[in-house]
């Protein structure tokens, strides 16, 4: 039987947690935009046919079919999934993880902490997130860089408690901030840097052409 309006509520209940918990990350705005993919008939449908209220429903899914059609929508447009992160790796010659951006990594974490909050309710313990973690550990389809800083990361929040681990993430995202914006500098002085050499350039190439000019009417006079 489905249940549509309990499907609902779990998936916005979900949703305002991991908002909450971007907004004391620090990347609030992006919280904003986390999972409205859920609202879309293709994965709000099956959630609401499978829904169960202590695990996600794609697992019912793939159960039935032997994969959830509304998992893989839902993975190739939410960049805060593993799973996005993959791509062919032409040296390895197979498909392999590549390296989270650190503004989607610390959603996901955000994610991941709502997630157990939903479904395990009054039974939720700082040690949780770790714990699924381990139990879905995904070998050889996550960045080496990107899985040890997850496990990192959720073992920190199962020993120290969530008020230490987002001044953790803050600072985290205070940092990416600071790198992308000097990277910004460094492209806009690297182009002004190639403008004045094309320039130099363009000024050399009229001198010589210049000058041959001269030498060819001298050439002529003579």
């Amino acid at each position: 039987m489905a249940h549509p309006i309990k499907h609902f509520l779990t998936i916005t209940k979900h949703r305002h947690l991991v908002i909450r918990l971007c907004r004391r990350a620090g990347i609030l705005i992006q919280g904003l935009r986390h999972d409205l993919s859920k609202y879309h008939p293709t994965e709000f449908l099956t959630g609401a046919r499978y829904f169960t209220g202590h695990h996600s429903p794609n697992e019912e899914e793939r159960r039935e079919y032997g994969y959830s059609a509304a998992w893989l929508r839902h993975k190739g447009r939410n960049r805060h999934h593993l799973e996005y992160w993959t791509d062919y790796n032409r040296l390895e010659r197979r498909t392999a993880g590549v390296k989270m951006p650190t503004r989607f990594f610390v959603e996901m974490i955000c994610d991941r902490i709502a997630a157990c909050k939903i479904y395990q309710g009054a039974e939720y313990v700082d040690r949780a997130p770790y714990e699924y973690y381990l139990h879905s550990r995904h070998a050889g389809l996550v960045h080496p860089e990107t899985d040890r800083i997850l496990n990192e990361t959720l073992l920190y929040l199962a020993e120290n408690g969530e008020e230490r681990l987002f001044a953790q993430l803050r600072e985290m995202v205070r940092a990416d901030r600071e790198a992308e914006k000097q990277r910004g500098r460094d492209r806009r002085a690297a182009k002004r840097a190639g403008g004045l050499a094309a320039k130099r350039r363009r000024k050399v190439m009229s001198l010589a052409q210049k000058e041959g000019e001269r030498e060819l009417r001298r050439s002529t006079d003579d």
